[in-house]
């Protein structure tokens, strides 16, 4: 329940801010998702450090590459031992991408 009130939360901000991206953090826990055609990240802690909404947190965080409208995230996790690099893209639709 308390991951849900959050999302709504950030959803709800970022919706105020009138912003295409939002970046949040203080819970600790990894985040990188698109929905509504908006896109929200939490980097998570780079050290792993506990958190209540996290019971095995993981070591993490991202680079951004922003060029135009175009937002490439690569995320950087710890996971037994192994580091894990995945590549997240969003990419802003414009009013002539709504016109196809």
């Amino acid at each position: 329940k308390q991951w849900y009130q959050r999302r709504v939360a950030v959803g709800t901000i970022r919706r105020q801010l009138d912003v295409d991206v939002m970046i949040s953090g203080h819970t600790h826990k990894l985040e990188a998702y698109e929905k509504e055609g908006k896109f929200y990240i939490n980097p998570g802690s780079v050290t792993g450090a506990y958190s209540p909404l996290e019971r095995e947190p993981v070591p993490a965080f991202i680079l951004m590459d922003i060029q135009s409208n175009s937002l490439v995230t690569y995320v950087y996790s710890l996971t037994n031992e192994e580091m894990e690099v995945k590549k997240i893209e969003f990419k802003k639709s414009t009013p002539e991408d709504r016109e196809e």
